[in-house]
């Protein structure tokens, strides 16, 4: 993003959000396809949800995809950064509701409470 805006940074939100779904093939898409936002697939087939290493691995990619969906284009505007910010909290939070694994929840559970 050259330009962010809270505007582009909530729409970009939105679309990492509204497509972080599990399908049949475990692959998360983060965004429609007539969708102009910014989007990023996360890819989970390769991962065993129910070991904790599995689910820590898709916390990260979850993680990676908002910071690159979620970005900001100059750091010296608070407002942009603060928009940033929020977006990566609620593509992040979004999408572990969304893949609706109790070991994913208790993983973001403890990120929330250490910062």
């Amino acid at each position: 993003m050259t330009s962010a805006t809270s505007t582009d940074l909530l729409r970009a939100s939105a679309a990492l959000i509204a497509c972080l779904m599990v399908g049949a093939s475990a692959t998360a898409y983060a965004a429609a396809p007539a969708d102009p936002s910014p989007s990023v697939r996360v890819s989970y087939h390769d991962l065993d949800l129910a070991t904790e290493q599995g689910t820590q691995a898709l916390y990260a990619r979850i993680v990676l995809a908002a910071r690159r969906v979620c970005e900001v284009s100059d750091i010296r505007k608070l407002a942009e950064v603060a928009a940033a910010n929020a977006c990566r909290e609620q593509a992040i939070a979004r999408a572990v509701r969304d893949v609706n694994n109790p070991r994913l929840a208790a993983i973001y559970t403890a990120h929330q409470r250490h910062g």
